[in-house]
């Protein structure tokens, strides 16, 4: 293989943004990369999977807030 297996930060943004990544991040995985996720608690689309870890922050804004605004 011409690359090796590595770590990747991910910082995702909401929406279908995210949901194209999560293919992506499911393929690397695959091919034996090391995945974290850093996404804020209030996340909505953002969940938990066994193909990378998350790690969430605090912030300001309540979940239904941000719920509410969509």
């Amino acid at each position: 293989s011409p690359a090796a297996a590595g770590r990747l930060l991910v910082i995702p943004m909401e929406g279908s943004h995210w949901l194209s990544m999560k293919k992506v991040l499911m393929e690397l995985s695959k091919r034996g990369h090391q995945i974290v996720v850093i996404a804020p608690d209030n996340k909505i689309l953002i969940d938990s999977s066994d193909v990378y870890e998350l790690k969430t922050y605090p912030v300001p804004l309540a979940k239904e807030d941000v719920e509410e605004q969509l």
